[in-house]
Parts: C-alpha cells; sequence; structure tokens
C-alpha cells in the first residue's frame, strides 16, 4: 500500500522522489564552495544569499569589496545588479497596469510620440510588451554605445531619437536578440504614466514598501557609499580595480545598487506573486500581472543536450524562463564593467538563490548557483567550478590567440617597413547617423581615432592588412580593441569606415558592428 501511494506520488507530483533524495548544501558547504570560486576565478569578493520556504536561511559575504581597501564584503555590501533591475521596471509597469494606467498591449507612441524604428511598420505595431521581450528586430546590444562607456554625452532623448537610424538585423517578434535601448524606452514610459521620474517612481512604489532601505535606483542615489564595492576586471593580465562605468539614462536597464538583505525581499515577493509583509498580507502587483511576467513572450532556442533536461527556454517580462528537471526556473544575469550578479527562482519549491561578484566572471556566479541548486534538486554532484574553470581557460586561450597573433603581424610589419606616409588618405572627420562624429587625425606621426561623443574611445590606430585598421583604446579595462576597416574611393581617399570587435570575449555592448561611418567633406 505504501509503495503504491509512493508511484502515485510520483505520477502527480513530478518533484516527490527529487525532494525525497535531496540533501540541501549546509552553509559550510557554501562557505567551502565559494572560497573555491574566489580563488579559481580570482575574483576579490562575492556575496551569496540562499531563501528556502519563504526564509533566508543563507547570507553571506566573502573576500573583500575593493583589492585597494581590503575591507570585507558581508551581507549588507552593496553591488550593482546591473541587469537584475529590468524586472524592477517591468514591475513599476506592472503596478501601472494594475491602476489602469496602462496595458501591456498598449502602443509606446501613445506615451512616447517621438519613437521611431527605423522601419515604419514596426514603429507603429511597437506595443509596450515590445520594449520588454527582446524581439525588437535589433542586433545583439544594438545602439548600446550610447551609454557604454559612460563617457559620453548622449542623453535619453538622444537615444529614443537615434532609434530610428538602427537597422533590423531580423523581423520583428522573429527572433530573440538582447536589448537594452528598449527598457530604457520602458523607464521613460513610466515616466510618462506616472508623472514622475522612473527613478522616483521605484524607489517610492517598490523599495519603500519591500523596506529595501538600503537599496538605491543608481549609485548616486546611495546614500551611505561606505560598504559598497569596487568594480574589478582583468586589465593586459592582473585583476585590478577599475572605474566605475554607469551612465544614469540607462538606470532602468540596469542602474540600481543593492545588498544580499534588500533582495532577499525582493525575490520572496516575486515567489509569493507579489505579496509581501507580515504574514504576506500586502499586494505590491497582482497576481494577474505576475503570471504575465512569468508567462513566455520570446522563443529563445535550445539545442543540444543538457544536465537539468530542459525543453524550452524563453524571454517573459524582465525574467528568462526556461524548464529545469520539471520546475520552472525564473533568472536573470546583470553585468557591467567589473561587476556581474544572478538571481535564480525555483518559484515552486520556493527557493531563490542569490549572486553577487565584483569581478566580471560568469563562471563564478553560474558555479555557485549551479551547485547549489543541484543539492536541492537532488542531483548527482557535478563539479561545476573544474566545468565552468575549463571552458574559461579555453575561451581565453582562443580569444588570446587571436589577439596575439594579430599583434604579431603589426609588430612584424612595422620593423620590416616604413611608416604609413599616406595619412592625408585616411584623416578627416566621419558620421554615422546615431553615434555622431569621429575624428581620425595624426598626433605625434601617430594616426588616431577620436569620438566627438564617446570621449574614452580614443586610440592610436595601427596598420594591418590592406585596408584594415586596428585600434587599440587608450583606456585598457575596455578590452574591446576593434578592426577599422576603410573603404576607399576611385582616388584611394577614404570613404567609409565600418568597425568589429577583434576579440570574441568583448562584451557585447560594444556593438561597433551597428557602427557606419561616412567621410565628411569639409565646407
Amino acid at each position: 500500500m505504501k509503495w503504491s501511494v509512493f508511484l502515485v506520488a510520483l505520477v502527480l507530483y513530478p518533484g516527490f522522489f527529487i525532494h525525497l533524495h535531496a540533501q540541501p548544501i549546509s552553509s559550510a558547504g557554501i562557505d567551502s564552495l565559494t572560497q573555491k570560486v574566489l580563488t579559481t576565478f580570482d575574483v576579490p569578493g562575492i556575496a551569496v544569499a540562499v531563501v528556502k520556504d519563504g526564509k533566508i536561511i543563507h547570507a553571506k559575504g566573502y573576500g573583500v569589496r575593493s583589492l585597494n581597501t581590503r575591507e570585507k564584503v558581508d551581507e549588507h555590501t552593496l553591488f550593482g545588479i546591473a541587469s537584475n533591475s529590468k524586472a524592477f521596471t517591468v514591475a513599476a509597469l506592472a503596478i501601472l497596469v494594475d491602476e489602469k494606467k496602462l496595458n501591456w498591449n498598449d502602443k509606446v507612441t501613445d506615451f512616447i510620440p517621438d519613437f521611431r524604428m527605423y522601419n515604419p511598420y514596426v514603429t507603429e505595431d511597437f506595443t509596450v510588451r515590445d520594449l520588454l521581450t527582446h524581439r525588437s528586430g535589433l542586433g545583439l546590444g544594438a545602439g548600446d554605445l550610447m551609454f557604454w562607456p559612460d563617457s559620453n554625452n548622449f542623453t535619453k532623448k538622444d537615444i529614443i531619437h537615434n532609434l530610428r537610424y538602427l537597422k533590423q538585423v531580423s523581423g520583428f517578434r522573429t527572433k530573440y536578440d538582447y536589448d537594452n535601448l528598449m527598457y530604457i524606452v520602458a523607464g521613460e514610459v513610466v515616466a510618462k504614466v506616472s508623472g514622475t521620474t522612473w527613478e522616483n517612481f521605484v524607489a517610492t512604489r517598490i523599495l519603500r514598501p519591500l523596506q529595501m532601505n538600503e537599496t538605491a535606483t543608481n549609485f548616486k542615489e546611495v546614500k551611505n557609499k561606505t560598504n559598497v564595492i569596487d568594480p574589478h576586471a582583468p586589465v593586459e593580465g592582473a585583476v585590478k580595480v577599475i572605474r566605475r562605468d554607469w551612465s544614469e539614462v540607462a538606470n532602468s536597464a540596469g542602474g540600481i545598487y543593492s545588498n544580499l538583505l534588500d533582495m532577499c525581499k525582493w525575490i520572496s515577493m516575486q515567489m509569493n506573486n507579489g505579496k509581501y509583509g507580515e504574514g504576506n498580507q500586502k499586494q505590491l502587483f497582482s497576481e494577474a500581472v505576475h503570471e504575465e511576467m512569468w508567462t513566455p513572450q520570446t522563443i529563445i532556442p535550445v539545442r543540444g543536450t543538457n544536465s537539468y533536461n530542459t525543453h524550452f527556454s524563453s524571454y517573459g517580462l524582465g525574467w528568462f524562463l526556461s524548464d529545469v528537471k520539471g520546475y520552472l526556473q525564473a533568472t536573470h544575469t546583470g553585468g557591467l564593467a567589473g561587476i556581474v550578479t544572478q538571481v535564480t527562482l525555483l518559484p515552486e519549491m520556493k527557493l531563490g538563490i542569490i549572486v553577487f561578484t565584483n569581478q566580471q566572471s560568469g563562471a563564478a556566479f553560474t558555479s555557485i548557483t549551479n551547485t547549489i541548486k543541484d543539492s536541492y534538486l537532488g542531483l548527482k554532484t557535478t563539479d561545476w567550478v573544474k566545468v565552468n574553470h575549463e571552458r574559461v581557460l579555453k575561451n581565453e586561450a582562443e580569444a588570446k590567440k587571436i589577439t596575439d597573433d594579430i599583434w604579431k603581424d603589426i609588430n612584424a610589419s612595422q620593423k620590416n617597413s616604413a611608416a604609413l606616409t599616406d595619412t592625408a588618405a585616411f584623416t578627416g572627420t566621419y558620421h554615422d547617423k546615431w553615434f555622431g562624429d569621429v575624428v581620425i587625425s595624426v598626433k605625434n606621426g601617430k594616426l588616431w581615432f577620436d569620438s566627438k561623443r564617446s570621449y574614452f574611445l580614443t586610440g592610436q590606430i595601427f596598420p594591418y592588412k590592406g585596408n584594415n585598421f586596428i585600434v587599440k583604446w587608450v583606456e585598457r579595462s575596455l578590452d574591446a580593441d576593434a578592426f577599422l576597416k576603410f573603404d576607399l574611393d576611385n582616388n584611394g581617399r577614404a570613404s567609409h569606415i565600418k568597425m568589429n570587435a577583434i576579440s570574441p570575449l568583448t562584451d557585447f555592448s560594444f556593438d561597433f558592428q551597428d557602427l557606419d561611418f561616412i567621410r565628411m567633406e569639409k565646407k
């Protein structure tokens, strides 16, 4: 009889067997795991939290906030959560949907008349839902150079206006390509509908009710900066503190700073369908709009085998959605220069995992999250640190070979040939419709690149092969050196410039491939 009940349980409750044999990782186990990750991936500081059945069962910092100060990370230490901010923008819109001030399927032009996409049909049909689902037809990270790196003078008005110049690379609503700019527009929809800024709306309508008292909508708004991490990144072979890079025009896409304890309140509310407070008596947004957030909107292909038997992957509204061993998983990652984060929820298990790092190593947070998740799912142990470290080493070796070979060729050509003499064929001002002007000039006998609107994009240009050149940025933490391909006219004079990142590991927000510079003739 007991065996027949067990069989029925397996059929009716597919998670029953997993729970029966699950041995959740202990806090001491998380300690040991995280210390190993710190060392393996050369990460100065990490913060890890686990929420289960509405209770915080682990929330702890590891390592140091900064290699400069050596102060310790703890559960109150603030990190930039980057694109995990997108779910807050969706929550803000959800509140406005509940108040019947807008609908997910309202047209964007109803709120922002100046909104224009390259294709008039797309403009006319573009909805609030489309802003949130990465299916605009634009390529990966299209237009991100208008806020990344932050040393630029683009305003939100400029960014929204310039969308009309970004050409689509796929059909509208046909393909997933991650997009930050649409979340900037979504933040402006919040502002237009609510009559206040996105920052103020999120602070007063989300952070304050949830008592996320140490969280701020951007670094500038952090009241107490005594317990905040510094960003770190490998710079020419060594992990160092780098400058804090963020443009406030993109706050609604990735600006929030938070810590473990505050984010535990956020994910607990999410796993309770918008309910929060004592006895979950309060409701931040309705269950109906929350269900919409966790409903697949844009298909993301799943190819090959995987350890979680994942059969579908998609983007909802502000969350990545997939099946993990029969359970729904809602997750998101975030990346800034020198900071990466991950939030993972298995709502049917009431399990939430948060991992913040102050070094741009996605392998670090993946190793921790997957190990913790596997323990709750009762899966056979996988050494995720080893798996991910091998993958990182392989990717880094491949990227290094590409860049080393290029610089080897450049150095050899410089030794074996005379310096570039006909600089007049290349010097001048070149214009891109959405990015503005760049100037190719000669400085101290060296060919040089200067962006007029993004000041950190400045560096020496080196001849490579034929009409192909390399620009080496002065700011080495960008890790984004690029090819410059000059098209020549019939007189042998450069008329166009196209760009591409050299390394396959360059952050996708350096969307050089979307630029199309045309030489401006002197008046």
